[in-house]
């Protein structure tokens, strides 16, 4: 039986990318090679290209792309959603359509199963190449059966082409749009017991002599998107040993939908039972499997390989479902850090807290008030009496900002190390001492400010600020340092939308909080209810789901978590409108903000334009990587009311759509397991939390210096302890995103020992945090397997 567009996998070698694509040359290749592979075919890349000849959709998708600046986010997604929409309404060419009826008749005879389970996988042309990697990029669908489902399906594939991150990826690798074509993978479905994904080459430490085994239950889905921190094994590729190994929390699982084609995410403990959320994967002689399989790989294509493998929970066999080169293995750049000169007597000018660490050298600009922040150029100095959220602009400008006023907490600290330049708070004198003009030095990592530019450089500065290294993230290819994986997931805060890609390639899990006030502040620039009085809601919509989307897509699949906005009543007062609608108050710290204002009358509205926004990205740009946090929760009813708010605006809470609530009213822990049935997942406010328990202002720099605002404190940490048991009772996830973590070695060791699942920390402690977690996890490790001995 003779095809036109079909290619079997034993029909199939390496050469025939050009025809089958990437992952379809490869899953032919190691079917000719002897590999266990689940069989199917190939819909070939001449059928995509037919479809798109014969029904004349070329010009049309030119259309779409002609001019598009791929930089504009909101523009490139909604481009990307009108191409796919018209590859999806289009009909198939009944030529084409025949014979992939024809090949999944002749496949249910060969597996002698009728309507046969397949996963349905996009194979581009240019794909899996060695200089270049297109993975992630097309779509695959799982547990598709029956004729109808397998055509309908192959055409969103093919419709995937047209992602957004797709076309972005060809335009900066100069790939032409129209010579990369797609092919579509019908493969047998196996029912993983136990999968993920194999490097032949340690991807972290580029050691080429090892190997590394990423894994967990159920389908590899739950690894390869992040969503599962899987077991991990490091094996010595010469004798197979395993030289390391970490067994994670697995609480999370993807398995076949029952109900739906598709499939399901589901927590282990409900699926498998509550012993398997912390037991190893694999047995022994599993790992021995996969090594050989790995090493067998690398030879066939003699390069180093990523491989997407799975245990057949019915037959127990090994799969091996895809293999595709290494593309981020390269030399690590050893990079010569900057020191302060040792030949010169250094005058000390003032000294407070460091806030944001590194050093840097500037003139004094002195700002009094906002009026003022036009004159900040870049290379400055801001000195000031505090921040605020009007004066990011100019700090985006400025190589350090020091300040008379606040704590670690402050406005000036978060958003310093969110930009990643030194700051010093709470110095008291700093508008005093620090003329205008001078030329001063800012060594923010042990909070002191030096007369005269006393910073050693062998050339000079290139970039807006010197940096060191207290201050990695600022340094070029972090991606190549050495990261070690921790069970205890790291994610980043991040707020200003515009410099995710100076840190996008840290070692992050996912975004942990991402705050909106700087899109209301910088790209929105008006109260929500000014825009709602003036019938100006769509600017809000708009510019806010384009902050998201910017950040939501350079990070994908990795999750999101967008807090709603939680600014205060003198700060809200701040925006264009905000002076005819909002109250004064004597204490706006705890006063009318978060949920209570969410569903309060005079405010519900913007409230909803924010919803709108979320949801936008989330279906019109279809970044379900976005999740929801809500601030400053008080109590359950409240909880329940905005929910239904969400719920009317198209955000329900489910498998799809997580929600947070931020855990920093005294009020939450004493209700704890009550607001944990409510929702997905809390994140420990710590900076709130600590400030409303211990009834410290966490902006007031002489309680600071006192000691009173301090997470370390015992009556702090018990609250924690009661919010973790509390949420794993429940079966949900708690993260923290307070700077503790990161500053304190003993703060962290004790969250790890609590069973946090997670931390969320500024860009510029990422990669310290990673360390120091895992260093964490291996000492309560030994510790343990000392007692056993």
């Amino acid at each position: 039986m003779t095809y036109k567009y079909i290619k079997w996998f034993d029909e199939i070698s390496k050469e025939d990318i050009p025809i089958v694509g990437g992952k379809g040359a490869n899953l032919g290749e190691l079917t000719q090679k002897g590999v266990s592979v689940p069989p199917g075919f190939c819909i070939t890349a001449k059928a995509y290209s037919d479809f798109i000849s014969k029904e004349e959709l070329g010009d049309k998708i030119r259309r779409k792309i002609e001019g598009l600046d791929i930089e504009d986010s909101a523009k490139l997604q909604m481009r990307s959603l009108e191409i796919r929409d018209i590859i999806n309404n289009s009909p198939m060419p009944n030529e084409i359509k025949e014979e992939i009826e024809r090949a999944y008749k002749e496949f249910s005879i060969k597996t002698r199963i009728e309507n046969p389970f397949v996963a349905v996988r996009s194979s581009a042309t240019a794909e899996d190449l060695p200089e270049a990697s297109f993975a992630g990029q097309q779509d695959t669908y799982l547990h598709i059966s029956r004729i109808d489902e397998v055509l309908r399906y192959t055409r969103k594939c093919w419709a995937s082409l047209w992602t957004a991150r797709a076309i972005y990826y060809r335009e900066k690798q100069n790939f032409d749009h129209f010579q990369v074509s797609l092919s579509v993978v019908i493969q047998k479905m196996i029912n993983s017991e136990k999968s993920g994904v194999m490097f032949t080459a340690n991807p972290i430490t580029n050691d080429v002599n090892q190997l590394m085994i990423n894994a967990s239950w159920g389908l590899g889905e739950a690894v390869v998107s992040g969503t599962v921190s899987p077991d991990e094994y490091i094996l010595d590729k010469c004798n197979k040993k395993v030289v390391e190994k970490h067994i994670s929390e697995k609480v999370v699982m993807v398995v076949k939908n029952e109900e739906d084609i598709g499939t399901v995410e589901v927590r282990v403990s409900d699926f498998l039972g509550y012993d398997f959320i912390n037991k190893q994967c694999l047995t022994e002689e599993e790992i021995d499997e996969l090594a050989e399989y790995g090493i067998k790989i690398e030879n066939i294509y003699e390069n180093y390989e990523d491989i997407e493998w799975g245990f057949d929970k019915d037959t127990k066999k090994l799969y091996i479902l895809q293999a595709r080169p290494i593309t981020t293995l390269k030399n690590r750049v050893k990079k010569e850090v900057n020191s302060m000169g040792e030949k010169k007597e250094l005058k000390v000018l003032t000294k407070g807290l460091s806030a944001s660490p590194g050093i840097a050298c500037g003139n004094v600009k002195n700002i009094s008030n906002i009026s003022e922040i036009s004159r900040i150029e870049d290379g400055d100095v801001i000195v000031t009496v505090m921040t605020n959220p009007d004066m990011v602009p100019a700090m985006r400008r400025a190589r350090a900002v020091v300040t008379d006023e606040g704590g670690r907490t402050c406005h000036a600290a978060i958003v310093s190390r969110e930009l990643g330049i030194p700051c010093i708070v709470g110095t008291k004198t700093a508008t005093e001492t620090l003329k205008e003009g001078m030329s001063i030095t800012v060594d923010a990592t042990r909070g002191v400010v030096y007369e005269g530019k006393v910073f050693k450089k062998e050339k000079e500065d290139t970039g807006k600020s010197d940096i060191s290294s207290q201050n990695p993230a600022a340094l070029d290819n972090l991606v190549y340092q050495l990261s070690p994986i921790t069970a205890t997931k790291i994610y980043m805060n991040l707020g200003e939308p515009s410099i995710i890609n100076r840190y996008k390639e840290l070692p992050f899990d996912g975004i942990g909080l991402m705050r909106t006030e700087f899109i209301f502040t910088n790209m929105i620039g008006a109260h929500p209810m000014y825009l709602v009085k003036t019938n100006q809601g769509k600017v809000l919509i708009d510019k806010m789901s384009e902050g998201i989307t910017t950040v939501a897509q350079a990070i994908y699949p990795k999750p999101i978590v967008v807090r709603l906005s939680d600014f205060r009543t003198n700060e809200f007062r701040g925006l264009k409108g905000g002076d005819e609608v909002e109250p004064v108050e004597n204490n706006p710290m705890i006063g009318w903000r978060g949920v209570s204002r969410y569903i309060s009358p005079e405010y519900e509205e913007g409230f909803r334009l924010e919803c709108r926004a979320l949801k936008k990205v989330r279906e019109e740009y279809g970044l379900t990587n976005v999740w929801a946090m809500l601030p400053f929760v008080r109590t359950t009813w409240e909880l329940v009311k905005v929910k239904e708010i969400m719920a009317s605006e198209g955000l329900v809470q489910g498998n799809n759509f997580k929600l947070w609530i931020m855990a920093e009213v005294p009020s939450v822990v004493f209700e704890a397991e009550e607001f944990a049935q409510l929702v997905d997942g809390f994140s420990i406010g710590s900076n709130d939390l600590t400030q409303l328990i211990m009834g410290a202002d966490r902006d007031s720099g002489i309680l600071n210096n006192m000691g009173y605002f301090d997470e370390r404190n015992e009556a702090v940490k018990k609250a924690i302890s009661i919010l973790i048991k509390a949420t794993h009772k429940y079966g949900k996830t708690i993260s923290i995103c307070g700077q503790g973590p990161s500053q304190y070695p003993e703060f962290a060791e004790f969250l790890v020992q609590e069973g946090i699942d997670s931390m969320s920390v500024n860009p510029d402690t990422v990669n310290y945090t990673r360390r120091l977690v895992a260093s964490v996890e291996q000492r309560i490790i030994l510790k343990q397997a000392r007692k056993l001995k």
